[in-house]
């Protein structure tokens, strides 16, 4: 018997929300009597207004998805409920590897930058934290993950910028090495979490969707490497296991999923003070407009 369906959308498609992939490959949701349909954020989409047209469910994003629309009078807004990760989930591929890497390297050097907002502006806070001067950095935007690697591949930049598996396919191909982890590189923060209407998080769905997540984070933060590239393979049919099982290790080893569920009042403020950094925002936004306790 076909469960209830539940919508979830995704800002990005990436082994770094491996929590909520394995909530839907793993079974967790459907034991829930959810039936997941997971969709990608496309261009020109907004996530606060497909949550607020009831068009979507429940949101892969980051608390800094409100901040801009707050600085600009917007209202109803979605409320983040549960965290995914707690560290930055990209890395610096470097064309020719360095024996020992030091960020000042980036200096005069190009880098294919993914110029999301909250990406770009963690890049260039965790930069800044290793003593980079970021206008001698000459970043080239490449437009999405996918066309920048192809252009990496065919030789333009001396660095890119990518979340896993990306990163560690180019590795694994010969075209470039993981030189660095943004989110190694820089402390702990709010950076993506699950966002659903204050409606939505006050119904039973909202509740067994919660219960089967909470599954899938344990499964990731508990389970071998391989074990979760096995269930998670059909999300990545172009990726090779190796790669996938590397770039799974490599975000646990970081410790990107690790923590309770619920999204910690001190990483939401590091999140605050990093885009305040980079003058990304105009001000601090309170906690309690952003982010509803997990009930």
């Amino acid at each position: 018997m076909a469960g209830e369906q539940i919508r979830i959308m995704v800002s990005r498609h990436s082994a770094f929300y491996s929590p909520l992939l394995a909530a839907i490959s793993g079974g967790f949701l459907k034991d829930q009597g959810l039936e997941p349909a997971y969709a990608i954020l496309q261009p020109g989409q907004k996530s606060h207004e497909l949550i607020r047209k009831g068009e979507v469910e429940v949101m892969q994003s980051a608390v800094s998805s409100n901040w801009s629309a707050m600085d600009n009078g917007v209202t109803d807004l979605p409320r983040h409920f549960a965290q995914i990760n707690r560290r930055d989930g990209f890395f610096l591929v470097a064309r020719v590897s360095p024996s020992t890497f030091h960020w000042k390297m980036l200096e005069g050097g190009k880098l294919l930058a993914d110029h999301g907002l909250q990406p770009l502006v963690m890049l260039r806070y965790a930069a800044e934290l290793n003593q980079v001067e970021w206008k001698k950095v000459a970043l080239i935007d490449a437009g999405p993950p996918e066309q920048m690697a192809v252009r990496f591949r065919g030789g333009e930049g001396e660095y890119i910028h990518l979340q896993g598996p990306a990163a560690q396919e180019l590795e694994s191909e010969g075209t470039g090495k993981v030189v660095a982890s943004i989110g190694d590189a820089m402390p702990p923060v709010a950076f993506s979490s699950l966002a659903a209407s204050a409606q939505f998080l006050e119904t039973d769905k909202a509740r067994g969707f919660l219960a089967g997540y909470r599954r899938g984070r344990n499964f990731v933060t508990q389970s071998p490497a391989a074990d979760i590239a096995r269930l998670e393979k059909d999300f990545f049919p172009a990726v090779g296991l190796e790669v996938l099982t590397r770039a799974i290790a490599r975000y646990q080893q970081l410790g990107c999923w690790q923590g309770s569920m619920e999204i910690p009042r001190n990483l939401y403020e590091q999140a605050l003070t990093v885009f305040l950094h980079c003058g990304a925002i105009k001000k601090r936004h309170e906690y309690e407009a952003v982010v509803a306790g997990i009930q």
